[in-house]
């Protein structure tokens, strides 16, 4: 029989403007608030950590996670973590990261095609984070905070040379590490790949980095004996309570979930 699963739910934007890879607020309230009347129970990374370390967790355990970092997730996402009494883990790019005071009331935020512009101009304040905002959300409970690289750089794609390139991913990472224990007072163990690109080398300098927990875009839920290296996550579309009960209802019941996933992969091939 399939182990008792535990989905790893992947968001990257909450945003009132419509776009790539993000939960409009309503969404993402409808969900969060489903989780909480349902009885299901948002992990932090160390309970998720732990959890693994065992092999058995309780049914309805679930992993709620952001990538890059942005605005948004301060401005929409923490309030209903915070309204809900559920929290998030947030994979920073920690190059990407500023300094300032706390933004207050409702910023305006971009869309995913305006931050990556924004981003590739060097205006990155106007997309993501701030090291106070990070902080802030830790204090609340509502997210902890882990590695998404320091570049947010593919040099798989930059560097042909093998032995050059996995010099350049070893400090990308070491920078990163560093940033996240000098600014929060603590390494981190979890790590996700940018566009969820990896291969046998990557896994390698990012164990020797200290990554222990290394997060995918691959497409499923985490069960007993999971390969640390290469943890499957689900993609949480922009749709409401119905839709992601459903999918909740489907991925937190062992033979279910292994059906379906099983179906998906499927018809994906």
């Amino acid at each position: 029989m399939p182990g008792q699963p535990l989905p790893v739910l992947m968001y990257h934007h909450v945003s009132p403007k419509p776009g790539l890879v993000t939960c409009s607020p309503e969404n993402f309230r409808a969900q969060m608030r489903w989780l909480a009347e349902n009885g299901w129970k948002t992990l932090s990374t160390a309970d998720f950590s732990a959890a693994l370390a065992a092999g058995a967790w309780p049914k309805k355990s679930v992993l709620v996670t952001f990538d890059d970092g942005y605005l948004d997730n301060w401005v929409h996402a923490h309030p209903v973590l915070a309204e809900f009494g559920q929290r998030a883990s947030i994979f920073l790019i920690t190059g990407w990261i500023g300094d300032g005071p706390v933004r207050t009331g409702t910023p305006e935020v971009p869309t995913h095609k305006q931050a990556m512009a924004a981003a590739a101009e060097g205006k990155l304040d106007d997309a993501f984070m701030r090291w106070s905002e990070v902080e802030a959300m830790r204090a609340a409970g509502t997210a902890d905070f882990h590695s998404h690289t320091h570049t947010h750089t593919r040099w798989d794609r930059q560097i042909a040379d093998q032995a050059t390139r996995d010099s350049a991913l070893a400090e990308d990472l070491a920078a990163s590490r560093a940033t996240l224990a000098d600014r929060l007072g603590e390494a981190t163990p979890h790590l996700c790949w940018p566009q969820g690109y990896f291969d046998a080398a990557y896994q390698r300098i990012a164990q020797a980095a200290g990554f222990s927990h290394l997060y995918t875009t691959e497409h499923g839920v985490v069960r007993a004996g999971a390969d640390l290296s290469r943890l499957p996550r689900l993609v949480a579309k922009d749709r409401g309570a119905s839709w992601f009960g459903r999918r909740m209802s489907i991925y937190g019941r062992p033979w279910l979930s292994a059906l379906y996933l099983g179906l998906k992969s499927g018809k994906r091939h």
